[in-house]
C-alpha cells in the first residue's frame, strides 16, 4: 500500500512553484530592506516574491529592484554563489579592465550599482532557462526531475569560505600598502644612489 502511494506521488504533476523553489534551492540567505533592516531567511520567499515583477500578462518584462547583497559584496562572489558563471567572469574581469583603462579604481562602484540593480532580473532569467531546458528532457518520474533541479540551482557554499578568504587577503594588502607611504616630507631615500654629499 504506501509503495503504491510512493508511486503515485513521483507520478503526480510537479506545479511551477514546486520547480522554482528546487531550482533557488532551501538555503537561507542576507536580505536586507530599508523598511525592515536585515534578516537571516529562506531566499526561495524572497526571490518568487521579486520574481513576480518580472511576470505580465504579455510574458516576461524587466521591472527595476534592487539586490543589496550584489552590491554590497563583491558581485563576482554573488554571482558564483548563485552558479551564473558566465557573470561571474564578466565580474570578476570588467571592474580589473576599466580600472586599467580608465586609472580610476573607484570605477569598480559603478559596476556595483549596476549589479545591484539588475542581479535579481539576471537570476529570474538564469533559473528560467535552467527551467525551459528541464522541461525539454524526459524523466522516469517527477521526484527525479526535482532532484536534477535542486542539483542544477542552489548555490556553492564553499563561495562564502571564498570570499572570506579574499576580503582577508584584501584587507592585508590595503594595510601593507598604508604602512609602505612615508609622512609627508620624508621621502624615502633611494639605497640604489650613493648618498650626495652637500658642498
Amino acid at each position: 500500500m504506501e509503495e503504491a502511494e510512493g508511486a503515485a506521488e513521483s507520478q503526480a504533476p510537479v506545479d511551477e512553484e514546486q520547480q522554482w523553489r528546487a531550482l533557488i534551492g532551501p538555503n537561507k540567505s542576507l536580505q536586507i530592506s530599508l523598511a525592515s533592516g536585515w534578516s537571516w531567511k529562506p531566499a526561495t520567499d524572497y526571490y518568487l516574491n521579486v520574481f513576480q515583477r518580472f511576470s505580465s500578462e504579455a510574458g516576461p518584462r524587466f521591472a527595476f529592484s534592487w539586490h543589496w547583497p550584489a552590491f554590497l559584496f563583491d558581485p563576482f562572489l554573488w554571482f558564483l554563489y548563485r552558479k551564473m558563471y558566465m557573470y561571474a567572469l564578466v565580474y570578476a574581469i570588467g571592474p580589473v579592465i576599466s580600472a586599467f583603462i580608465t586609472g580610476d579604481f573607484t570605477v569598480g562602484i559603478v559596476w556595483r550599482v549596476i549589479a545591484g540593480g539588475s542581479a535579481n532580473y539576471l537570476y529570474y532569467w538564469h533559473l528560467k532557462d535552467h527551467l525551459l531546458k528541464m522541461t525539454a528532457k524526459p524523466f522516469p518520474d517527477q521526484s527525479s526531475r526535482l532532484r536534477e533541479l535542486a542539483e542544477d540551482g542552489g548555490v556553492q557554499i564553499y563561495v562564502l569560505w571564498l570570499g572570506i578568504a579574499l576580503h582577508v587577503l584584501m584587507v592585508g594588502i590595503l594595510i601593507s600598502t598604508i604602512g609602505q607611504v612615508p609622512p609627508d616630507g620624508f621621502p624615502i631615500p633611494n639605497s640604489e644612489q650613493p648618498d650626495r654629499v652637500p658642498l
